[in-house]
């Protein structure tokens, strides 16, 4: 029985020390796979792809634009600008912001959209105006002449419009009724102005 117990307990102190060299020769095959960590590590943060800021200005060379076409993404990126455009138009006339259509209008066409707000306010006429959206929009026309750059977009849109009198009384459009309205506009840009802005220089009557 005593034999017993000795071998017992000197079987449970050698399984001790198995575990102990299995553990440490475990932890040592782990630092070696994956290293130790210094604190210097880069930081790498999710949802940013790396990108290399060594590049020399010098190797960069701009890609020249040809002006003469208007296709691929710039026409997209373009249609998608002139359907904002439209909308905050129409929205600042019915508003009559002068200061939002100076920055869309060409200097004849902001003369042109002044005269006709400061004529609705003088005769007392309200205007109530909601834009629903621009079902379509399509460029009818691209053409480059000299500095100057026009493009004439047509567009296919929703809105509610109301023009009211002094007394208000609804003198024209349901403000219950959404209507389609059809516009050719035609925008404007010089190339050698700084900015990357277009503005609306005239609307074609069909």
């Amino acid at each position: 029985m005593y034999i017993y117990q000795i071998m017992s307990n000197s079987f449970g102190y050698i399984d001790i020390i198995l575990l102990g060299m299995i553990a440490g020769f475990i932890i040592l095959r782990l630092r070696s796979i994956l290293g130790r960590k210094t604190g210097h590590e880069s930081k790498i943060y999710p949802g940013f792809a790396e990108k290399d800021f060594n590049i020399p200005k010098n190797d960069v060379k701009p890609v020249k634009k040809n002006l003469e076409i208007l296709e691929g993404t710039e026409k997209k990126e373009f249609l998608q600008g002139a359907e904002i455009a439209y909308e905050s138009i129409l929205t600042s006339f019915a508003t009559g912001d002068l200061i939002k259509l100076k920055n869309l209008l060409s200097s004849s066409m902001f003369s042109n959209f002044s005269d006709a707000i400061k004529t609705r306010n003088k005769e007392g006429v309200k205007s109530e105006f909601t834009f629903i959206g621009v079902k379509e929009s399509s460029l009818e026309k691209y053409e480059k002449i000299k500095d100057d750059l026009f493009a004439t977009v047509k567009f296919v849109a929703e809105v509610i419009s109301v023009k009211k009198d002094k007394e208000n009384k609804i003198i024209e459009g349901n403000p219950d009724k959404i209507k389609f309205v059809t516009d050719s506009w035609k925008f404007t840009k010089n190339i050698k102005q700084k900015g990357p802005n277009w503005y609306l220089s005239e609307i074609i009557s069909k």
